[in-house]
């Protein structure tokens, strides 16, 4: 797969130096463009029909521009645009204006399989049935994320690591950018055997989110649903693709981060609400899920 085509457009005032790419590999690569003057700032694009194009803008606006102009797409502050055509490569240009951040990641199909072949039938445009088809979407940034893509563009140090450190900030940005609202519904192997004990998996689900600041123990849990501990473990990892733990700890941290971003309490307010009798375990779990503690994502929330 060809290196990609992510170039300024040279200009009096133009710098190649805005755009810095990093090459990971053949199959995964990024570029961060930023725009620090008070005109606007244009980059040309055109890359391999097999990549699958993100893009996160978190400062300034940004304007993509398709056929010379017949279609533009506009671009927010905190917000993502995802395009995949598997038919053609599709040139652009890119247009920033002063101030300027956009981050883009660019990775293969393959790539995003090998990483993701256990959610591949719920990310849309890599389901069997949708793979060979062209895939548009936008969204916007919830904090965690941004927080993610400000570090890369922050990056102080230059070490024999930094490819590690980038592939592992990648991992961790597809993770937040995939992954999907718990009252969605989603599920990982939704068709067990047993209908029945399939129901019997769902309403234990509902029980330690509905009760999640006292949630029951396993076996309580496994007898209040009818089933005993092993068929409620082995159950719930199939449907869900984690342990009854993981899965509640994960749902409250997300949680968690909902009550900080609405303002409305302090940390150790929210610690409790989701559970947490002790604020310095609350912390602990917050910072191993997001990577920061419940205060620093609160200072970066509102900056």
């Amino acid at each position: 797969m060809p290196e990609p085509v992510f170039l300024p457009v040279l200009s009096q005032n133009a710098a190649k130096s805005r755009v810095e790419i990093v090459m990971l590999d053949q199959d995964l690569s990024l570029a961060k463009t930023y725009n620090p003057d008070k005109e606007t700032f244009q980059v040309q694009g055109e890359l391999d029909p097999g990549l699958i194009q993100f893009y996160f803008s978190t400062r300034g606006g940004v304007k993509f521009s398709f056929h010379r102009g017949n279609y533009v797409k506009e671009l927010n502050p905190n917000q993502s645009f995802l395009f995949y055509n598997p038919e053609k490569a599709l040139p652009h240009e890119i247009i920033l204006e002063p101030q300027a951040k956009l981050m883009a990641l660019f990775v293969s199909v393959k790539k995003l399989h090998q990483w993701f072949l256990a959610e591949s039938e719920e990310i849309h445009f890599l389901n069997n049935e949708q793979i060979n088809r062209k895939f548009y979407a936008d969204q916007a940034l919830n904090p965690a994320l941004a927080m993610v893509i400000d570090q890369l563009f922050n990056l102080d140090f230059n070490s024999n690591t930094l490819k590690l450190y980038y592939r592992a900030k990648i991992l961790e940005i597809l993770s937040l950018y995939f992954t999907q609202e718990e009252d969605k519904g989603m599920e990982k192997c939704p068709f067990l055997l047993d209908e029945v004990n399939v129901k019997r998996i769902r309403q234990a689900k509902q029980i330690i989110i509905e009760r999640m600041a006292n949630p029951p123990g396993l076996e309580e849990l496994a007898k209040e649903i009818g089933l005993n501990t092993y068929q409620l473990k082995v159950g719930f990892k199939n449907i869900y693709g984690n342990t009854v733990h993981k899965y509640l700890t994960d749902y409250r941290m997300n949680q968690a981060r909902k009550m900080l971003d609405a303002g409305q309490l302090r940390v150790n307010e929210v610690g409790y609400q989701v559970g947490f009798s002790n604020s310095s375990h609350f912390i602990a779990a917050f910072k191993k899920k997001f990577g920061v503690t419940p205060k620093k994502y609160l200072m970066f929330a509102n900056r």
